[in-house]
C-alpha cells in the first residue's frame, strides 16, 4: 500500500512538473497575484494577536499585556456594536436575497435580444455605474432622493403620492442601500453569466428546438442548467463576504438619523477609531467579522455540496 502511494505521488509530481514546463508563461502570470495575496492578506494576519492584548505601541506586538477574550466580551456587551453587527447581517442578507437573481435575469434578457447594436448598448449602459465611485454616486443620490427637492420625490408628488425620505428615514434607508447597490452592480454581475452563456454549445439549443421547445423552455432546460456552476460559485462568494461588503456605500450615504438601521461593522469601527481609538477592540471587531464570514462560507459550501451532488466552491 505504501509503495503504491509513493508511486502515485511520484507520478503526480512528474505530471505537475511537465505541466509547468509546457505552460510556464501562464504560471508566470499568476505570480503577481500570489505575491499580492501574500503581502497584503496573509502576512498581516499575525496582527490579529492584538485582539487578545491590551495593545501598546511602546510595548509592541509581543510585549503588550495579554487580556484574552476581554475585548470580545466588551464588544458583545456594547449595544452599539450589537446593533451594527445585526445591521450588517440584515442589509447584506437583503442584498443577496433581492440582488443575487437580478444579474441572472438581466443576462438572460440580454441574451435573448437579437439586435446586436441594441444588445451591446444595453450591456454597456448597465455596467457603466459600476465604475463610478460611491463618493460621486452619493452626491448624485442625495440630489435625486432629497425629500423636498429630489427628482424622485417630485415625480411622486406630481402623481399624488406622498414624499419619501429615502436617506433620513431609518425604516426606508436599508432598502435604499439595497436598491442603489443593485442598480450599481447588476450590469457588472451579468457579465459573468453572459460569458458562461457564450460557452453553451449551439447544438443544445438546436436539439431542444427539434424537440419542440419554445424560447422559454430553452432558457429553463438549457441555459439555466449551464449557469448553475457559475451561480453556485458567486453565491458562495457573496455569502462569505456577507459581513464585509458595503462600507463605501454606507459611509457616503448614512447620517446620524439612520444609525439605528444603517450603521454597519465597518462604519462602527471607523467612527469608534475617530472618537476613541482602541486598537485592540477594533481589531477584535474585525476578527469577529472575518471569522463569522469564514464560518458562513464553510457552512454554505457544505450545504450546496449536499444539494448539488458534491459540487461546491472546493
Amino acid at each position: 500500500m505504501t509503495t503504491s502511494r509513493r508511486f502515485a505521488s511520484a507520478s503526480y509530481a512528474r505530471n505537475a512538473l511537465r505541466d509547468i514546463r509546457m505552460n510556464k508563461m501562464l504560471y508566470l502570470l499568476i505570480i503577481p497575484p500570489l505575491v499580492y495575496l501574500f503581502v497584503f492578506h496573509y502576512l498581516p494576519m499575525y496582527g490579529v494577536i492584538i485582539s487578545f492584548q491590551d495593545f501598546s505601541f511602546k510595548k509592541g506586538y509581543f510585549g503588550s499585556d495579554w487580556v484574552g477574550f476581554e475585548h470580545f466580551q466588551w464588544l458583545f456587551e456594547n449595544p452599539t456594536f450589537r446593533r451594527a453587527f445585526f445591521n450588517t447581517f440584515k442589509i447584506n442578507l437583503l442584498r443577496i436575497l433581492i440582488g443575487f437573481p437580478c444579474p441572472i435575469i438581466l443576462a438572460l434578457l440580454i441574451n435573448e435580444v437579437r439586435v446586436t447594436v441594441f444588445k451591446r448598448t444595453v450591456q454597456t449602459v448597465s455596467y457603466l455605474p459600476f465604475f463610478i465611485s460611491w463618493v460621486v454616486l452619493a452626491g448624485i443620490f442625495n440630489d435625486l432622493l432629497s425629500r423636498d427637492f429630489g427628482a424622485v420625490n417630485n415625480v411622486f408628488a406630481s402623481l399624488g403620492l406622498p414624499r419619501i425620505d429615502f436617506l433620513q428615514d431609518p425604516n426606508v434607508f436599508p432598502f435604499t442601500l439595497v436598491v442603489s447597490e443593485i442598480w450599481r452592480t447588476v450590469g457588472w454581475g451579468s457579465i459573468f453569466y453572459l460569458a458562461t452563456i457564450a460557452t453553451i454549445s449551439p447544438a443544445l439549443y438546436e436539439a431542444a428546438e427539434v424537440d419542440g421547445a419554445n424560447r422559454l423552455q430553452k432558457v429553463l432546460f438549457v441555459t439555466l442548467p449551464a449557469l448553475r456552476p457559475t451561480m453556485v460559485v458567486l453565491l458562495l462568494l457573496s455569502i462569505g463576504n456577507v459581513l464585509r461588503v458595503g462600507f463605501d456605500q454606507v459611509f457616503n450615504l448614512y447620517n446620524p438619523l439612520v444609525y439605528e438601521t444603517g450603521d454597519i461593522i465597518q462604519t462602527y469601527i471607523v467612527r469608534s477609531f475617530s472618537e476613541f481609538p482602541r486598537f485592540s477592540r477594533l481589531a477584535a471587531a474585525g476578527f469577529i467579522q472575518s471569522l463569522l464570514g469564514l464560518i458562513m462560507l464553510l457552512v454554505a459550501n457544505e450545504g450546496v455540496k449536499r444539494l448539488q451532488d458534491g459540487e461546491g466552491i472546493y
